[in-house]
């Protein structure tokens, strides 16, 4: 039986802040010498990414571990099920089956379902994008004792975000592909090679944002021909950008009379901008995309949190663009999944080292209290809301995860 204290946390009223309950000490004072990785098959939106490749997984079984995967989990990313059982992964039917593991390693967040189906106390890795997640979803995973982590939020100690770095540089390439494909269709984009030409205009091609994606979406640019302008609201990222890149780039403060002066000449736009908490804020009006020339294309990389235009809706892979006021949008929220295969290796090459990077077996609590950056990820702490984000959004109280760690020690 819990405490009165704890009853407060798990039931189905808003939990109330606290310490950690004298069981929930004595229960995770237990270190487990193996663990159980769980893989499920995403169902989620067409999303095709996957956690760990078979020869990652095998490499985790060969310490000592079970990982379990999901029949079929792999092979949107062109990974066999016969691939993960030759390096000692074990395949299973159900997703109620790979619910029981320890850990479960999952790109999109588990819908109310796979919730039900997931055991207490389990630690969750997945993405956690907050539009349509409200109140009791968050309750939800906190009634289970749930620690959760939001991969994208993982900080290393020099204050990089590698899951966030590792899809923006793949992300920020990808758009140079699509651009230059749509932006060469005779229908939809304006029959134009990307890139520069001997007596040719070269392609313009405006970037909201100077983070990652923007780096290497520059990068692809530039190696291309094509004469790139970047827009930010942030001098200091736009320096950083100048001083990766030479200063071979057109750089401007994103302003409303900047990106109106700019818009009418540019062939493509290319929208990376985000802001904290997962949303980002919407930067083109519908005037400023009905200034652009027919058939310029607008690559919105951010639809996924929100969407940087006021003309941008939700696409899929199976029918990615449309056009408004004559310019195409490319609005697919899980861009990625269209490069599954690579984006995968990406993701397992980060989660292998995060396992695997010290001799003891992985634990979370060892993990947390020397992880600062491992903390900055959790928003949900053996049941506890420990992300004031999540709190303004959903009203349920938070406590600082820095205080209940330490309370542990006391």
């Amino acid at each position: 039986m819990y405490s009165d204290q704890s009853k407060a946390y798990y039931n189905d009223s808003t939990p109330t802040p606290g310490l950690m309950t004298q069981e929930v000490r004595e229960e995770k004072s237990t270190h487990q010498q193996s663990l159980i990785f769980g893989l499920p098959l995403e169902t989620r939106f067409q999303e095709t990414r996957i956690l760990l490749t078979p020869h990652d997984a095998g490499v985790l079984v060969h310490r000592g571990h079970r990982v379990l995967v999901q029949r079929n989990a792999g092979v949107g990313a062109r990974f066999t099920d016969t691939a993960y059982a030759s390096f000692g992964a074990e395949i299973v039917e159900t997703a109620s089956e790979i619910f029981k593991a320890d850990i479960i390693l999952k790109v999109m967040p588990p819908d109310e379902n796979e919730i039900e189906l997931m055991k207490p106390r389990q630690v969750l890795f997945s993405t956690l994008n907050f539009v349509g997640y409200d109140r009791r979803y968050f309750q939800m995973l906190m009634k289970k004792r749930i620690t959760s982590f939001c991969i994208e939020d993982i900080r290393e100690e020099d204050g990089s975000y590698p899951v966030i770095r590792a899809m923006g540089e793949i992300a920020g390439n990808a758009s140079i592909y699509l651009a230059s494909h749509y932006l060469s269709d005779p229908q939809l984009g304006k029959a134009k090679m990307l890139g520069g030409f001997s007596g040719i205009r070269p392609v313009e091609i405006l970037i909201l944002g100077a983070g990652t994606v923007a780096e290497y979406a520059i990068r692809s640019a530039l190696g291309m021909g094509a004469v790139v302008k970047v827009f930010d609201a942030s001098v200091s990222k736009i320096r950083r950008l100048q001083s990766l890149l030479h200063d071979r780039i057109s750089t401007a403060l994103l302003t409303p009379e900047a990106l109106a002066t700019a818009l009418p000449s540019a062939d493509v736009v290319i929208g990376a901008v985000y802001s904290s908490h997962h949303v980002s804020p919407c930067i083109l009006t519908e005037k400023m995309v009905a200034s652009m020339s027919p058939g310029s294309v607008l690559i919105d990389i951010s639809i996924d949190h929100g969407g940087c235009a006021e003309t941008s809706r939700i696409t899929s892979l199976d029918n990615p663009v449309y056009q408004h006021f004559g310019v195409t949008h490319y609005c697919v929220p899980n861009l990625l999944s269209r490069f599954s295969n690579t984006a995968s290796i990406a993701l397992s090459n980060y989660f292998l080292h995060f396992f695997t990077s010290t001799e003891e077996p992985w634990n979370v609590e060892l993990a947390l209290q020397r992880n600062l950056g491992l903390r900055n990820a959790a928003y949900i702490y053996h049941g506890i809301l420990t992300k004031n984000s999540i709190s303004r959004k959903t009203g349920i109280p938070y406590k600082d995860i820095n205080l209940l760690i330490s309370s542990m020690h006391q």
